[in-house]
């Protein structure tokens, strides 16, 4: 077993402000097993969900995508050899990176079911020491994938949302005044009814997408009908003359043809909530299908009907289906914004969990599924963000120049991660594994340097939105490392402390429980409840939390008991990085352990660090105050640890950092 103090794997990172309070665990470093759901039958139940909850994202770019290539974000002026070049691109890339790269390789690499950026970077870790170049280098992507996906996290409901409210200019401009008022509203209730859950309205959302991809297809495929050409796209070669073609200026239109494929690394990221096959199975039966047949129908009209580029997506809509395509799109993007949001939720539960970002509060908004949470602050800042943008922006169009350059990044780490886990954690050869990951890689960069002439138009957005967020991560993490080794600068091992003890202190009835990271010394919550009040409960816990780089852990591991004597014990909860740390439920299993005591006669001593400048600092001086100011946010360690209020003596010590 890892110490705290010798970590392998995902680096142990204390929660709470107060290093006492908690701590996080070192992994093991054992040979992943197998997937969750990855070896399950498929069932249909699993499928709906996830066709309700992966695709809401890459389903909705058919709004948008092909009217950005020849728009505002491409340049392209609408003739067979552009819409031809476009269609392939779109294809290819579909086929590419999302069949390839995602669903037939990355989803390979899943922590006990879980995908996503941490996730592989937990994996990559188990054979790279995080004190090694290696693993620093696999930890600093893993922050920078972590706050690229908040920079896309603000723009996907805003962009979604208004390409849909817009296709009520289709049918009339006496809604255009009118069409930033209407996507506000509708964002501002669905934040609004984010702290009742998701559950109940997850029920439709499932059937809801599966008309939604069946309109596409049968929209698509009725104009495909009508200008079979099209399916010339299928042919690489017009891809490849179409960007020969336009030369430098093939980039406007290649970081438009992205779009296609934004949403896709959510079916990595969403495997384990409904498993590897589901997801597979509703890929290639129905979402792929009608994307395909959508775009390519959306291209069938533009060659019959050039000035169809406006709103090739409405314009295929007969016109008595126009105003209920809008509103199944409004709801398709409703999804897709629910998506996203569900998602910055439980990348924060495990960033906070991981040590990326102080405690705050979580609130699970489902007794049954323990992933639906919902996180007050990050949903009201999240929500002032779009409504800032779609305020500011003012169009689908204007957001499209902001939307991009985030997602290709995410997509790039992805796959330098995915290759480092094929080469040192499956054994591939890198005659194998270098050129397949690296091929995938030559696209994404592709399209993040298309897009990257985007960002004085407004990619540069999610770029300041990532490097601050980065900021925090890495700001975080390294203060509560020197804070961690600052306070077991003087640490006094428990050892010598009961050996000392050879005239007790005047003990009292009860159980006192210590929270700290260091479990083999004297927590300073306890030295100075000895100091001032000169007793000592009759029973001592010293508890430390760990967390695993696991999502779950289950309850016969949660619990490790060893009895020091005179009445001291310490208790090793273990914990995942998609549970919920419970201290009272954890310490109940120490009955089991043979360590049982009344909870009601059980106190809790935490420890409050007040956090004050160093003239020593190892952190420069901006950053040192950053940490100061953000450890002022953490949220109570009692209400984290679900400890109850009423029990909790908290004893405070000034800490230089």
């Amino acid at each position: 077993m890892n110490t705290p103090d010798r970590p392998q794997g995902v680096e142990p990172a204390p929660q709470a402000p107060a290093t006492d309070q908690t701590a996080a665990a070192a992994p093991s470093a054992s040979t992943p097993p197998a997937s969750g759901h990855g070896g399950e039958a498929v069932s249909a139940a699993l499928v709906l969900g996830a066709m309700g909850v992966v695709f809401g994202d890459i389903g909705t770019s058919p709004l948008y995508m092909m009217k950005e290539a020849f728009g505002h974000a491409g340049g392209l002026k609408p003739s067979e050899g552009t819409v031809l070049g476009v269609l392939s691109l779109a294809f290819w890339s579909l086929l590419l990176i999302v069949t390839v790269k995602y669903v037939v390789f990355i989803m390979r690499a899943d922590n006990k079911g879980e995908g996503g950026v941490l996730a592989l970077a937990a994996l990559a870790l188990r054979a790279a020491d995080p004190r090694t170049r290696k693993g620093k280098a696999v930890m600093v992507l893993a922050m920078f994938g972590l706050a690229l996906f908040y920079g896309d996290g603000i723009i996907t409901p805003a962009i979604s949302v208004l390409s849909a409210v817009e296709g009520l200019n289709v049918a009339t401009p006496v809604f255009e005044p009118y069409i930033v008022p209407i996507a506000v509203v509708i964002l501002v209730l669905l934040f609004a009814v984010q702290s009742k859950g998701s559950a109940s309205v997850g029920v439709v959302f499932g059937p809801v997408m599966c008309v939604w991809f069946g309109v596409l297809g049968v929209l698509g495929l009725v104009q495909i009908i009508q200008e079979p050409r099209v399916l010339l796209a299928l042919n690489p070669y017009y891809g490849f003359a179409m960007l020969k073609a336009e030369g430098w200026h093939a980039l406007a239109p290649l970081g438009a043809t992205v779009l296609a494929v934004t949403g896709a690394e959510a079916l990595y990221a969403d495997m384990g909530h409904f498993g590897r096959q589901p997801i597979r199975f509703a890929w290639f039966s129905m979402v792929k299908p009608g994307l395909l047949l959508n775009y390519f129908g959306q291209g069938a009209l533009i060659l019959s009907d050039p000035k169809a580029v406006e709103h090739p997506f409405f314009l295929m809509v007969p016109d008595w289906g126009l105003y209920p395509m809008v509103f199944l799109a409004t709801c398709a993007t409703i999804i897709a914004s629910q998506a996203i949001i569900s998602g910055v939720f439980s990348l924060t539960h495990q960033a906070i969990l991981l040590g990326y970002l102080p405690r705050m509060t979580i609130r699970h908004t489902s007794s049954e599924e323990r992933g639906q949470i919902y996180i007050p602050r990050v949903n009201w800042g999240l929500m002032v963000s779009v409504v800032i943008l779609v305020a500011g922006f003012g169009s689908s169009s204007g957001l499209a120049a902001a939307y991009g350059i985030s997602v290709t990044g995410a997509m790039a780490i992805d796959a330098i991660l995915a290759c480092a886990i094929a080469l040192w954690l499956w054994g591939w050869r890198a005659a194998v594994a270098v050129p397949l990951f690296g091929g995938l890689l030559l696209v994404d960069v592709g399209y993040f340097v298309a897009n990257a002439i985007k960002i004085p138009d407004g990619g540069w957005l999610p770029l300041a939105v990532a490097v601050m967020c980065f900021v925090m991560f890495s700001t975080w993490r390294r203060g509560r490392e020197v804070l961690h080794n600052r306070l077991g600068q003087d640490a006094l091992p428990i050892e010598i402390f009961l050996r000392r003890m050879e005239r007790a202190p005047n003990r009292v009835v009860g159980t006192a429980v210590y929270m700290t990271t260091r479990p083999n010394t004297v927590p300073h919550a306890l030295l100075h409840n000895l100091k001032h009040n000169k007793i000592l409960h009759e029973r001592i816990i010293l508890m430390t939390v760990l967390l695993e780089d696991v999502p779950w852990v289950k309850e016969k591991k949660r619990i490790e008991v060893q009895h020091l004597g005179k009445g001291f014990h310490t208790v090793i909860a273990r914990f995942g990085f998609m549970d919920t740390p419970n201290v009272p439920h954890a310490l109940e299993l120490c009955k089991t352990r043979g360590l049982a005591f009344d909870m009601m006669e059980t106190s809790f001593f935490l420890g409050r660090e007040t956090l004050v400048p160093s003239p020593r600092s190892e952190m420069s001086r901006w950053r040192e105050r950053l940490f100061i100011a953000l450890s002022a946010t953490a949220s109570s360690a009692t209400a984290f640890f679900r400890i109850p209020p009423n029990r909790v003596i908290e004893l405070g010590v000034q800490i230089e950092v």
